[in-house]
C-alpha cells in the first residue's frame, strides 16, 4: 500500500529532539529579517560602529592638524587638542572603547527588540500558530529556546559582531595588544586588561545581553502579543524605569538599592564588572554591589522562564 501511494521512506538520519530549536530560530529570523524595518535599524547601529571603527583614525589626523595649525599661526589649541586626546583615550580599544560601545548600542537594541518581539512570538499566539510547533514531537522548551536562540542572534549581530570587528582593527594595528594583557599600562594610553581578558570580557557581556534580553522578550511578548502594548511595556521595563531610579537615588537619595530596579543598568553594572571596572569607577553613583545586580537579573530571568514554562502549558493541542 505504501508503494502504491508513492510513499518513500526517510533515509536521512533521526536527531534527537533538541535539533528542532534550530529551525524554530531559523524560521524566526527569517521572517524578521526579511522586514525593511531591521535593515534600517541595523544600519543605525552600524553607523555608530562606525563612528568608533574610524574615529580614532580621524582624531589622530585632527590632532596632527591642530599641531601643524599652532606652529604657523602661534595659536594655542590646547583646549581642543585635550577634548581630542581624551576622545582618543576612549577609542584606543581599551574598556573604556567597549563598554562605551555597547551602552549606546543598548538603545538601538531596546528600540529593535521592541518591533521583533510581536512578530517573532507574539503573532504566534494571536493567529494560534504556536499550536503547529507544539503538535509536533517537541517539548514546549523547545518551542521556547527556539524563540529565545533567534533573539539572541539579532542581540550577537547589533554588539558582539560589531565588538569583535572593533577588537580585531586593533589587533591588527599592534599586535601586542592581543598577546599582552598589560598593554595599556605599559604605554600609558588606558585602563583595564588587553589581550585574551579583554576578549573573553567582550564575549561575556555579548552572552549576558542575549541571554537575559531573548527570555525577557519572548516572555514579555508572550503575555502583551500585541505591537503597541509590547512596545509600551518593553519601554517602560527600560526607559522609565531608569528614571524612576535616578529619582529615587539621585533625587530623593534613597539607598543605592533602589538602583536595581533599572535593569538595564544592572545588565551595564555587570558587563562593566567583566570588563574590569573596579567598582567605584562606575557611574552614576552611588551603585549596587555586583552581586545583588546579578540576583536582580538571575531572578528575573527565572520568573520570566516559569512564566514561558506556565503559559506554553495552557496551549491546546488538536490532533
Amino acid at each position: 500500500m505504501a508503494s502504491l501511494l508513492h510513499y518513500r521512506p526517510w533515509q536521512g538520519e533521526f536527531h534527537s529532539p533538541w535539533w528542532s530549536i534550530w529551525p524554530i530560530a531559523r524560521v524566526s529570523l527569517g521572517m524578521f529579517l526579511s522586514r525593511r524595518m531591521f535593515w534600517g535599524l541595523y544600519a543605525c547601529g552600524l553607523l555608530l560602529f562606525l563612528m568608533f571603527f574610524f574615529g580614532a583614525y580621524l582624531l589622530a589626523w585632527a590632532e596632527s592638524q591642530l599641531g601643524v595649525a599652532a606652529q604657523q599661526f602661534g595659536r594655542d589649541p590646547s583646549r581642543m587638542l585635550r577634548g581630542i586626546r581624551q576622545a582618543l583615550r576612549i577609542l584606543n580599544g581599551s574598556q573604556d572603547t567597549f563598554q562605551y560601545f555597547f551602552a549606546y548600542q543598548g538603545g538601538i537594541i531596546v528600540v529593535t527588540l521592541s518591533l521583533a518581539g510581536s512578530l517573532l512570538v507574539g503573532d504566534d499566539f494571536t493567529n494560534k500558530s504556536h499550536a503547529f510547533y507544539l503538535a509536533k514531537p517537541i517539548s514546549r522548551w523547545h518551542y521556547i529556546l527556539g524563540k529565545c536562540a533567534a533573539v539572541a542572534v539579532i542581540v550577537q549581530l547589533m554588539t558582539t559582531l560589531p565588538a569583535l570587528v572593533l577588537y580585531g582593527q586593533h589587533a591588527f594595528d599592534d599586535w601586542s595588544y592581543l598577546t599582552n594583557v598589560n598593554y595599556f599600562y605599559e604605554n600609558d594610553t588606558g585602563k583595564g586588561p588587553a589581550g585574551i581578558p579583554l576578549l573573553l570580557a567582550v564575549l561575556g557581556y555579548g552572552l549576558l545581553l542575549s541571554v537575559f534580553l531573548s527570555v525577557l522578550l519572548v516572555a514579555t511578548a508572550m503575555w502583551m502579543r500585541r505591537t503597541m502594548p509590547l512596545i509600551l511595556v518593553w519601554m517602560s521595563l527600560f526607559f522609565f524605569a531608569r528614571v524612576l531610579a535616578n529619582i529615587l537615588v539621585d533625587g530623593l537619595k534613597y539607598d543605592a538599592r533602589w538602583r536595581l530596579i533599572d535593569l538595564w543598568n544592572n545588565v551595564t553594572m555587570l558587563g562593566q564588572g567583566m570588563l574590569a571596572y573596579a567598582h567605584e569607577d562606575i557611574n552614576p553613583k552611588p551603585q549596587p554591589e555586583f552581586w545583588e545586580a546579578a540576583a536582580v537579573l538571575i531572578g528575573v530571568t527565572t520568573i520570566c522562564l516559569m512564566y514561558l514554562n506556565h503559559r506554553t502549558q495552557g496551549v491546546e493541542i488538536v490532533d
